[in-house]
C-alpha cells in the first residue's frame, strides 16, 4: 500500500484539481452547497451498494466521488472564509480527541459498550439537551428508527433480555391485528409504525442491521422475479396473461437458482 508520504500527495493533487475546477469548468463554478445536496446523498448510496454488493473495486471508486463531494464543499466553504480544508479536518481531529479520553485521557473502558456510552455522555457535556440531535431529519425512515434506538441504548434506555423484545413484538402485532379489524385507517398506520420499530429493535438484538437485511431481500426478489420476466419472454406470454399458478412455476424455479 502507499506510504503516508504519497497519501499526502494524492490528496493535495485533488485540491489542486479541486482548484482548477472551481476556476475554469463552467458547470463546477456554478455549484452551491444546495446544488450539491442531493448528488451528495445519491454518492452516498452508490457506496453502500458497492459495500453490500462487497465490490472492493467499487467501493474505491464511490469513496473517491464522496471525497471529491466533500473536497467540494470545503473549497465552496473557504470562497467566503467560512472554513476551508484544514478547518475541516482540524475540527474532526479535535472531536476524535475529545471523544475518545481512553485512548487521549485517563478513562478506562472494558469493552465496546462502555465507548458508545462515554460518547453519549460527551456529547451532552458538550451542550447538546438531546442524545438524539445527532440523528438528521432526513434519514430514511427505517435508518432512522435504527439510529435512535442505537442512541437511547447508549443511555442505558434500553431492554435487557431478547424475549423481551420478542413479547414487545408480539404485543404490536396483536394490537395491529385488533385496529385492522376494526377498520380505523389512522390506526392501523399508527400501529404498522409501531410494528416495523419493534421489529428493527428486535433485529439490534439478533445483531442484524435491518437496512442491509431489507436490502438483501429485495436484491433476492428482483433477481427472482426478473428470471420470471425472462422465462414469461421465452414463452412468449407476457406476464400480464399468466395466472399465478403459471408464475408460480417460473417463481419456484428461481428460488432453486
Amino acid at each position: 500500500m502507499n506510504s503516508r508520504p504519497l497519501q499526502l500527495d494524492a490528496f493535495n493533487r485533488l485540491l489542486d484539481i479541486m482548484d482548477d475546477l472551481r476556476a475554469k469548468c463552467p458547470w463546477d463554478k456554478k455549484q452551491t452547497m444546495q446544488s450539491l445536496r442531493h448528488l451528495t446523498i445519491e454518492e452516498t448510496y452508490e457506496l453502500g451498494d458497492a459495500i453490500l454488493d462487497n465490490d472492493l473495486n467499487e467501493v474505491k471508486k464511490e469513496l473517491g466521488d464522496l471525497l471529491l463531494h466533500i473536497v467540494f464543499y470545503a473549497k465552496i466553504g473557504s470562497e467566503t472564509d467560512a472554513f476551508d480544508m484544514a478547518d475541516v479536518c482540524n475540527e474532526i481531529c479535535d472531536k476524535l480527541i475529545h471523544r475518545h479520553p481512553h485512548i487521549y485521557g485517563d478513562v478506562q473502558v472494558n469493552d465496546e459498550e462502555d465507548v458508545k456510552k462515554n460518547w453519549e455522555k460527551l456529547k451532552l457535556k458538550e451542550g447538546k439537551k438531546s442524545v438524539l440531535e445527532g440523528v438528521p431529519r432526513s434519514l430514511p425512515a427505517l435508518v432512522k428508527a435504527s439510529r435512535i434506538q442505537d442512541k437511547v441504548k447508549g443511555v442505558g434506555f434500553d431492554w435487557e433480555e431478547p424475549h423481551q423484545v420478542w413479547d414487545k413484538l408480539q404485543e404490536e402485532l396483536n394490537e395491529l391485528q385488533h385496529e385492522v379489524k376494526a377498520g380505523n385507517q389512522d390506526q392501523i398506520e399508527g400501529e404498522f409504525g409501531d410494528v416495523l420499530f419493534s421489529m428493527i429493535n428486535y433485529a439490534r438484538f439478533l445483531d442484524v442491521n435491518p437496512e442491509d437485511a431489507l436490502e438483501r431481500t429485495n436484491k433476492k426478489f428482483i433477481k427472482r422475479f426478473q428470471y420470471l420476466e425472462s422465462k414469461a419472454a421465452e414463452i412468449g406470454k407476457p406476464l400480464s396473461d399468466m395466472t399465478l399458478a403459471e408464475m408460480d412455476v417460473f417463481w419456484n424455479e428461481a428460488k432453486k437458482l
